[in-house]
C-alpha cells in the first residue's frame, strides 16, 4: 500500500503526529517554491529574454516588450483559480496541487527549448506569450489548493507558523532564482549570457518538477470529499451572496501587498537599467529580496499566532509607507552595491511579515467548504490586475518621466489603500476571536 503524509489536524478534528505535519508543509512548499521559481527567474532575467524574443532598436521597448509578456501570464490566473481553486473544494486539495504542478512542468519545459526571434521569427514571441498563457493558469489554481492545505493541516494554535511558508517559498524560490542569475553572471560572457544562458534556470526548473510531483502524489488531503459543494455554480453562487465583504477586503489589501511585491521584483532590472550597477550586484538584488522576504515570512506568521492577524498585517506596513520615499531617494542619489541592497534587504523584510499575516487572515475568512474557491479568486485577481500590470506600469513611469522617483507615488498610494483594508478587516486569528476553530 502506498505511504501517505497525514496532516496534522483534519476539519472533523483528528490530529496526527507534529513531524507527519511538517513533512506535508514540505511537501506542500517544495512544489510551490519550484513554480514560483520560474517567475522569479522569468523577471531576473527579464533583459535577456527581451533580446532574446523582442529584438529591436531601442533597449527601452525591447525590455517593455518582456515585462508586458511577463504580465500576460496573469491574465489567466482568474480563469485558473475559479476552475482549479472550486476543484480543490469539490474532489479535495490533492488533486488539484497535481494538478497544477503538471501544467507547470509542460510550461517550464517550454520556456527552456523554445527558440528565439532569430530562429524561427515571430512564431517566437507568440509561443511565449501562449507558454505564459499556461503557467498562469497553472499558477492561478495553485495558490488556493495550496494555501488552504497548508492551512488545514496545521495545528489550530499554529496556522499562522504553517501556512506562512506559502509566501516564505517565494522568497527561497527568489533566493535560487537571484543565485542562478549571479552564478551565471560570474562564469559566463555577456554575449553567452544573452545567447543561452538565461535558459539553464529553467532548465534546473524543469528538472526538479518531477520530485514536486513525486512528493504530492504521497499527500493525504485535509478534506472529505462527501458534503462538498456539487459544482463550482454552487461554490461561486455561495460566495457570491455570503461572502462579498472578505472578498472585497481581500482584493484591496492584496492591492498594496502585490504592487509592493513586484516592484521589489523589478529591482533587478532597476539596478541594471537606471542605476547602471554592474551585473553580478544586480542578481544579489533578486537573492537578498528573497532571502529576507522568507525571513520575514516566517517571523511574520509566528508573531501572527501569538498577538493575531491584524497587527502583524498592519504595523509592518506602516514602517514600510514611512520608508518607501527616503528609502527610494537613497538608493538613486547613492547607489552604490551596499545601499542599495541594504536597503532592499529592510523594505523586503517588511513586506514579508506584512505579507505572511495578510495571506492567512485573507484564507481564514473563507469558511472550508469554499476556502479555495474563493482565497484563488481573490488572490488570482488582485494579482493579475495589480501584479501582471505593476512592472509594465513602473517601467513606463521611468521611462515617460526620465525620472528613477516616479514609481514613488505609485507605491505610497496603493500602499495606503492596503493599510485602510486592513483596518477594516476582520481578526481571524483564534486566540484572539476566542474560537476554538475557524
Amino acid at each position: 500500500m502506498e505511504n501517505t503524509l497525514r496532516p496534522a489536524m483534519t476539519e472533523t478534528g483528528s490530529v496526527a503526529s507534529r513531524t507527519d505535519a511538517r513533512r506535508s508543509v514540505v511537501a506542500v512548499a517544495l512544489g510551490n517554491a519550484v513554480e514560483f521559481f520560474d517567475f522569479g527567474t522569468y523577471a531576473t532575467f527579464a533583459v535577456m529574454i527581451g533580446h532574446a524574443f523582442f529584438p529591436t532598436k531601442s533597449a527601452f521597448m525591447s525590455l517593455l516588450l518582456s515585462v508586458s509578456v511577463f504580465g500576460l501570464g496573469f491574465i489567466v490566473r482568474p480563469l485558473g483559480a475559479v476552475l482549479i481553486g472550486a476543484y480543490a473544494d469539490r474532489a479535495g486539495r490533492k488533486p488539484a496541487m497535481m494538478l497544477t504542478l503538471l501544467m507547470m512542468t509542460v510550461g517550464t519545459g517550454a520556456i527552456a527549448v523554445l527558440p528565439g526571434y532569430e530562429s524561427i521569427g515571430m512564431a517566437a514571441p507568440i509561443l511565449l506569450v501562449c507558454t505564459r498563457l499556461v503557467q498562469g493558469l497553472a499558477w492561478g489554481g495553485e495558490a488556493g489548493p495550496a494555501t488552504t492545505y497548508l492551512l488545514e493541516a496545521a495545528p489550530i494554535e499554529r496556522r499562522g507558523t504553517y501556512a506562512c511558508w506559502q509566501v516564505a517559498t517565494q522568497g527561497f524560490a527568489a533566493v535560487a532564482a537571484g543565485l542562478a542569475g549571479f552564478v551565471l553572471t560570474m562564469l559566463l560572457s555577456e554575449s553567452q549570457l544573452y545567447s543561452w544562458g538565461w535558459r539553464v534556470p529553467f532548465v534546473f526548473g524543469l528538472l526538479v518538477l518531477p520530485i514536486g510531483i513525486y512528493i504530492r502524489r504521497r499527500l493525504s488531503d485535509t478534506i472529505d470529499s462527501h458534503g462538498a459543494p456539487a459544482s463550482t455554480r454552487e461554490i461561486l453562487r455561495e460566495l457570491n451572496t455570503q461572502h462579498r465583504r472578505p472578498i472585497v477586503i481581500g482584493l484591496l489589501i492584496l492591492l498594496g501587498s502585490t504592487i509592493t511585491q513586484y516592484f521589489l521584483n523589478y529591482m533587478t532590472t532597476f539596478a541594471l537599467t537606471e542605476l547602471h550597477l554592474p551585473g553580478s550586484i544586480a542578481m544579489l538584488a533578486t537573492l537578498t529580496t528573497g532571502a529576507t522576504l522568507a525571513a520575514g515570512c516566517l517571523v511574520g506568521g509566528r508573531l501572527s499566532d501569538s498577538i493575531g492577524r491584524k497587527p502583524v498585517l498592519i504595523w509592518p506596513r506602516v514602517l514600510l509607507l514611512l520608508l518607501i520615499f527616503p528609502a527610494l531617494h537613497l538608493i538613486v542619489s547613492q547607489p552604490t552595491p551596499a545601499v542599495f541592497l541594504i536597503t532592499l534587504a529592510v523594505l523586503s523584510a517588511l513586506h514579508g511579515m506584512s505579507g505572511a499575516a495578510l495571506i492567512i487572515l485573507i484564507a481564514e475568512s473563507f469558511p472550508t467548504r469554499v476556502r479555495s474557491t474563493g482565497f484563488s479568486i481573490v488572490y488570482a485577481v488582485a494579482v493579475s490586475l495589480f501584479g501582471g500590470t505593476a512592472q509594465s506600469i513602473i517601467t513606463w513611469l521611468i521611462g515617460a518621466t526620465g525620472n528613477p522617483m516616479a514609481p514613488t507615488g505609485y507605491l505610497l498610494v496603493t500602499t495606503a489603500i492596503c493599510i485602510g483594508a486592513g483596518m477594516m478587516a476582520n481578526e481571524t486569528a483564534p486566540i484572539r476571536r476566542g474560537a476554538a476553530s475557524i
